[in-house]
């Protein structure tokens, strides 16, 4: 009787072991053993490796003969994620105001210090939002100001966020101050100096976009800031483009508030992101949304956005845990080396001009490209039309050309593509 439960157990032990072979799909399998097979390759070492990357893509639903290369606007989810989105929503239209509510909504806090451990701050200083627009108007309509009290920001800042506080200007008579950044730029000390060039003891709020969205000019954010600190200055950063792309801890920009997006770098749901508010700033922060009283300090007062899609909310989880198992460390020296893979191959081509640093201190996976005599969307189109490479033109400001986007899933062979199609397009 021993001899036939020892036999039934092994058996069970290998049925269950066969079932989670097949239960886990092919491309699961290929990237956990590649991830173990890498675990000591430096970084930048790994970064090359076309057959390590190669498991990344597979974990993506790619489309066959199109290529993305606007990762900027909006980034694919991994599978993963796309996967538990689609179970939540089965799960919330099963009996939405029971899942919704009372099932998926108990993720929300658990959800809050995962983000908050991959930010570097403490989970009361995090509140889920929709995208960085939501989040960056909630601090931009929240902070407490009067006529003739000073912001500066930038004209390259993004124009959800220069509305914003054009509207504020016009209805309560704040002055706005604006700086013209020169870019591509390599001397922070040029960047840090228009900046505080402007401060006057009227200043009572900076914006700085941590990267600049149209060029992946990357702003030395801590140096403005401690500035900014000197004289008192509320500090709002424009992360949209940061999180989850390179590494940072939201607390080293000295900062007074954050907003991002997570379905562009972490690879979240559409439609997810969050902002951040140094703690002692919330009680005197307004809630963009009623939430009754507005000296509350509590980092909740800020999600009162009625019923929203929770399905959509809580599939980051998902996110997280996969830009965990890739690390960020890896994923940064990947996305620097796929825009500089392509930068290389075309800086030397007659015609063409590059409006990015090749320095990771300055960018990262954002590159942008002209032609002279071209109009950007004259290139944007032809990338379309020949090679079904899709990018986006860019006219703002003095910021002229076409921005490329890669992802993680992006491979060098998609970037030849690129490559050829810009050199061919210059020689027309």
């Amino acid at each position: 009787m021993k001899d036939r439960r020892s036999f039934i157990q092994k058996v069970g032990l290998l049925s269950a072991a066969a079932a989670t072979g097949i239960l886990q799909p092919a491309w699961s399998r290929n990237l956990h053993a590649a991830i173990k097979n890498n675990q000591w390759v430096s970084p930048s070492q790994l970064a090359t490796d076309e057959d390590f990357w190669y498991y990344v893509q597979q974990s993506y639903t790619i489309m066959p003969n199109f290529i993305n290369l606007n990762n900027g606007g909006v980034s694919p989810a991994p599978k993963t994620v796309a996967d538990a989105m689609k179970r939540n929503y089965d799960l919330s239209n099963a009996a939405p105001s029971y899942f919704m509510w009372r099932i998926l909504d108990q993720g929300r806090e658990p959800l809050r210090k995962n983000l908050a451990q991959l930010a570097g701050c403490d989970a009361e200083e995090i509140a889920l939002h929709r995208n960085a627009s939501e989040a960056l108007e909630t601090a931009i309509f929240g902070i407490e100001l009067k006529a003739g009290d000073e912001v500066v920001l930038a004209k390259q800042d993004y124009p959800n966020m220069i509305g914003a506080w054009q509207q504020r200007e016009r209805r309560e008579g704040i002055k706005l101050v604006w700086i013209n950044l020169e870019l591509p730029s390599e001397d922070e000390n040029y960047l840090v100096k228009k900046y505080t060039d402007t401060f006057t003891n009227k200043t009572k709020v900076v914006q700085v976009t941590h990267m600049i969205n149209w060029i992946g000019q990357k702003m030395p954010v801590r140096k403005i800031a401690d500035e900014a600190k000197k004289k008192n200055i509320t500090v709002l950063v424009d992360g949209a483009h940061t999180f989850a792309h390179f590494e940072f801890l939201i607390p080293d920009l000295n900062c007074d508030y954050f907003g991002t997006s997570l379905h562009k770098w972490l690879g979240a749901p559409i439609g997810t992101g969050f902002l951040y508010v140094r703690k002692e700033k919330i009680k005197n922060t307004w809630p963009l949304f009623g939430a009754g009283n507005k000296e509350e300090d509590n980092i909740r007062k800020f999600e009162h956005l009625g019923t929203r899609p929770f399905y959509i909310e809580e599939a980051i989880d998902k996110a997280i845990d996969f830009h965990d198992m890739i690390g960020s460390k890896r994923k940064e020296e990947r996305l620097l080396y796929l825009k500089n893979y392509w930068m290389q191959k075309v800086k030397d081509v007659p015609k063409v001009k590059l409006h990015t640093s090749f320095k990771k201190e300055f960018g990262c996976a954002i590159g942008m490209v002209s032609v002279d005599g071209k109009e950007p969307g004259e290139l944007d189109n032809y990338l379309w039309s020949n090679y079904k490479i899709h990018t986006v033109g860019i006219n703002w400001e003095n910021i002229h050309g076409v921005r490329i986007t890669p992802n993680v899933y992006t491979s060098t062979k998609n970037l030849d593509r690129l490559v050829e199609g810009i050199t061919k397009f210059a020689a027309t």
